[in-house]
């Protein structure tokens, strides 16, 4: 079988569609492709906190969290006439999520209270896809109340992800030996 060229893909989706796992087509700013684009930015910010993390675990754990993602978004991206063909995330990949976030909070303080994101480039890529994962949540949720059933552990495991992204930033930032700045500041022209 011929593998397909990105300019063999040129001009299907001009028409305002693109293409779902399992066949058919939706158009762009459908909920399903709203959802599984937002699991393609959060898997994009963590490549880039993987590009810039000088350690090891850390590259290996956003590998990891990676290829969930691509899991989670194929499920996403299908047709619902396929679903059940697609269903890849389960139990174990949330329980996965819980053990990891067990390891990291184990060897790293965790802050009080809410934190500035940026006190490493690493962090704050981190700080970044678990924004966008929060979103994709959302975009989640809105695909479930629309559509009826979906797999509830995308869901799950969507949540779990971001609260581990947030731990995986603290965990690089205690490895690098910095520490984010608290959230809570004073106003302009207030002292502390």
């Amino acid at each position: 079988m011929r593998r397909k060229r990105m300019l063999d893909l040129a001009g299907s989706g001009d028409d305002g569609t693109t293409g779902l796992l399992g066949g058919g087509r939706a158009a762009k700013d459908d909920p399903r492709i709203e959802a599984f684009g937002t699991v393609d930015e959060a898997s994009s910010a963590l490549g880039l906190a993987r590009a810039l993390s000088p350690h090891a675990r850390v590259t290996s754990i956003c590998e990891e969290l990676q290829r969930g993602l691509y899991a989670v978004g194929a499920e996403l991206g299908t047709n619902p006439s396929a679903r059940k063909t697609f269903v890849l995330t389960g139990a174990a990949e949330v329980e996965r999520l819980e053990a990891l976030m067990r390891e990291l909070e184990a060897e790293a303080p965790m802050p009080d209270g809410f934190i500035l994101p940026g006190a490493t480039p690493t962090s704050a890529a981190l700080d970044l896809a678990r924004s966008i994962t929060r979103r994709a949540e959302r975009r989640w949720v809105t695909l479930r109340r629309r559509d009826g059933v979906h797999n509830p552990e995308v869901g799950r495991w969507l949540n779990r992800l971001s609260l581990l992204l947030f731990v995986l930033g603290r965990y690089e930032e205690n490895l690098t030996g910095r520490k984010a700045e608290p959230a809570k500041s004073s106003r302009p022209g207030r002292s502390n």
